[in-house]
């Protein structure tokens, strides 16, 4: 039996900071991981053909960019190999009359191609983007600071300081209001609408679910106003860098080691034992980096000891599956809008507002979407060293699908598991990208489909394939993620606590819940 401070269930990012931290501080840490690579849904390979390199997950780094962990730790990351490629061009939206709208750090760029659509929505755009700071200011200060009732109040009574009365509500209508509430009462056009309510269903948000307006927003204004951030070969960067962070400091990584049980005793955790039957003592924490459901009756054989918070873990809502679609490609898609769009970071497939949210229904209801969305990534574009000189990979993220078909909303593919029908419902992604990409399938050389289940199998935290561990509506978000009374990582088992996505503040790249337990563990 080894003994340290802190060992830490799985190696997510949010782990794989946490971990840092305390090492740096003085904590002897171990992080075990099931799989034999690190990264949870951060993970880059070659799943096509060789040197041909796919994020599986996650693409999109500006959170990590962004946040506190990599600017207390910037120089250090660096050192450890963690290497960015920004993005100028970030996001644009294709749409059937043979039009696109997209958003680049070039404000005159953007306020152009808006004006081409509408004068009024280009003269709304500067004036958001002019007052982004003063806005952003609050929603980052409640987004990155531990989450409890004081908490909340701060960020209030500073937006009332600020902003006043009114602005302070405004914010607050921000926050509640659902994505088409926002666009219908801030833009005109409605492709504009739809391009940047887009967003909204990267985390669970169809345009009417409320709460979901503000995703949109940060999205479109960050991109805006500071770009976007890739991972130079590869969103794995940013694992590989916390792996040499965390080992420098002393810290342990273990692979192909699954743990089966946390031990407790008396109420508090004590240990871990894995599958093959070691155990390790932790004399401080243990940290799982799991979904909420695999702690009652799994890791925790005989539950937390509180009925209420067992329940609430199963009960945790997950949020519709994803399908990803890996592409090595001869060449970058011919776009029919125009060629500019092979600048862009990510093309979205999602024309309207009511084609989102029937789309959504239609998951929701366990059918296979007729039309579903379609966000397309091309890494290549701002990274070349990710394929062969000449060469290109394309990232298709299939949003939103059942995790269990029932059905199939245009009646073409009978109902039935994943693993017999994801080929078939994969050529429906791409027929969808080839009306608005002529000649795309004559370019593709390898293609690797992952169903809602293959995500699930290659990382059991993506229950049904939810790839952000577990939706961010108003009722299981703030002070309710994962559930009332445990958004401070806690759980009623002392020195046992939960971090990643499942947590405050929730899905992305930020690391924010692990850095925060971190530091309120261990000190800043």
């Amino acid at each position: 039996m080894s003994e340290f401070d802190a060992i830490f269930v799985g190696a997510g990012h949010n782990s794989l900071a946490c971990a840092a931290h305390l090492a740096l501080k003085g904590w002897k840490t171990a992080v075990f991981e099931r799989n034999p690579v690190s990264g949870g849904a951060v993970q880059t390979r070659e799943v096509t053909l060789p040197g041909f390199r796919h994020d599986l997950g996650a693409m999109n780094l500006s959170l990590f960019a962004g946040s506190a962990f990599h600017k207390k730790y910037a120089n250090e990351l660096k050192a450890a190999g963690l290497e960015f490629a920004p993005v100028a061009d970030c996001f644009a939206s294709v749409f059937p009359d043979g039009r696109w709208f997209g958003v680049s750090t070039d404000i005159e760029k953007t306020a152009v191609r808006l004006a081409g659509f509408s004068t009024e929505d280009a003269d709304t755009w500067r004036r958001l983007v002019g007052g982004f700071m003063g806005e952003a200011e609050h929603l980052f200060r409640l987004l990155g600071s531990p989450m409890s009732g004081r908490a909340l109040a701060g960020t209030a009574w500073n937006l009332w300081r600020k902003k006043g009365v009114s602005g302070a509500l405004d914010t607050g209508k921000l926050l509640l209001s659902s994505p088409r509430a926002w666009l219908d009462e801030t833009f005109a056009s409605p492709e504009v609408k739809a391009t940047l309510a887009a967003w909204g269903m990267h985390l669970d948000f169809a345009p009417d679910i409320a709460g979901g307006a503000v995703f949109p927003y940060l999205e479109s204004m960050a991109n805006q106003s500071f770009g976007m951030v890739l991972g130079k070969g590869g969103a794995d960067t940013i694992i590989m860098a916390l792996e040499g962070l965390l080992t420098a400091a002393g810290g342990k990584i273990a692979h192909d080691a699954e743990v089966a049980e946390i031990l407790t005793s008396g109420g508090k955790a004590t240990g871990i034992r894995l599958a093959n039957g070691e155990t390790h003592r932790a004399t401080k924490a243990v940290i799982a980096g799991v979904a909420p459901g695999a702690l009652p009756g799994k890791l925790l054989p005989k539950g937390s000891g509180d009925a209420g918070f067992d329940m609430a873990m199963k009960k945790f809502r997950h949020a519709s599956g994803t399908m990803m679609i890996h592409l090595a490609l001869d060449g970058l898609p011919d776009w029919k809008a125009g060629d500019e769009l092979k600048k862009f970071a990510y093309v979205h497939v999602a024309p309207s507002l009511d084609q989102m949210a029937r789309t959504y229904q239609q998951a929701v209801a366990g059918l296979l979407p007729d039309e579903p969305v379609l966000v397309v990534g091309q890494p290549t574009t701002v990274d070349p060293s990710r394929a062969p000189e000449g060469k290109h990979v394309l990232w298709v993220q299939v949003r939103a699908l059942p995790a269990e078909v029932k059905g199939d909303a245009a009646d073409e593919i009978a109902a039935g598991h994943w693993d017999a029908i994801k080929e078939r419902y994969a050529d429906r992604a791409l027929q969808l990208i080839e009306a608005h990409a002529p000649g795309l399938a004559k370019k593709i050389l390898g293609r690797a489909v992952f169903s809602p289940v293959d995500l699930e199998r290659g990382n059991p935290n993506l229950v049904g394939g939810d790839q952000i561990c577990g939706s961010h509506h108003i009722s299981q978000n703030f002070l309710f993620r994962p559930a009332r009374g445990y958004a401070r990582w806690n759980t009623p088992i002392q020195n046992l606590h939960l971090v990643g996505a499942a947590t405050w503040p929730g899905a992305g790249t930020g690391a924010g819940s692990g850095f925060m337990l971190a530091q309120q563990l261990g000190g800043a």
